[in-house]
């Protein structure tokens, strides 16, 4: 895409069906002696449709040349979404680069000003774990939530309290009346999935499911295929 292109809208029907969502980790692939565009490569392989980078420690300029490699290694069709870093966003419009959105969490800054600065055709996605957050989201113009912690996860250590599987599908229920599109995240493994899709989600969101797997592609595949089985 050149720095003329109208940049990418995320389609109501990849919002209807967002289904495994990948979130990135480099220190997890790190292990397995990957990098993160080689994780995500992989995980597209398996079926994965979108992909949210977070990169905690890299700057910038680090994360827009992360974010410009994996958009050059994965299909049109693949979702991209920048955890956290409006900036860098704003930034990939200016320069050209592909990107699909930003994600934010509760401390990450503001969700109105991310859409201000965005513009109205990007995907925003906020964190939330209580109807209030939830209804916040909705008013700030978000697109999607992302409902959690599901399960107790090491992967993120501000994560709030396991609401479990019925209490985080009660909570897609008020996100999908509010217009949001619901996705799980938290701890997750596959025979969560077939409950969460039946629960009303949207999507369901991994890391350590992918990024700490030895087989990266085996394992998107195997939660893609427990997704699709509660369709």
């Amino acid at each position: 895409m050149n720095a003329a292109a109208a940049p990418t809208r995320a389609r109501p029907a990849d919002l209807a069906d967002l289904g495994v969502y990948l979130v990135t980790d480099a220190a997890q692939a790190a292990r397995h002696d990957r990098d993160v565009v080689t994780t995500v490569v992989a995980a597209v392989a398996g079926g994965v449709r979108w992909v949210q980078l977070r990169c905690k420690q890299e700057t910038d300029a680090e994360t827009l040349a992360l974010l410009r490699a994996v958009g050059d290694a994965v299909p049109d069709d693949v979702r991209l979404v920048v955890n956290d870093r409006v900036a860098v966003v704003r930034a990939a419009l200016d320069a050209g680069v592909r990107v699909d959105g930003v994600h934010l969490g509760q401390s990450d800054g503001s969700p109105a000003d991310a859409r201000a600065l965005m513009g109205p055709d990007l995907a925003l996605g906020v964190s939330a774990s209580t109807p209030d957050q939830l209804r916040a989201a909705a008013r700030a113009g978000a697109d999607h939530v992302g409902i959690g912690a599901v399960h107790a996860t090491a992967t993120k250590t501000d994560a709030p309290p396991p609401l479990g599987t019925a209490g985080a599908c009660a909570l897609a229920t008020v996100a999908r009346d509010l217009g949001l599109a619901p996705v799980a995240i938290g701890g997750l493994h596959e025979t969560d999935l077939p409950v969460l899709r039946a629960g009303g989600f949207a999507g369901a969101a991994v890391v350590s499911a992918v990024c700490a797997a030895a087989d990266p592609a085996s394992a998107a595949r195997r939660l893609v295929r427990a997704w699709e089985a509660a369709r």
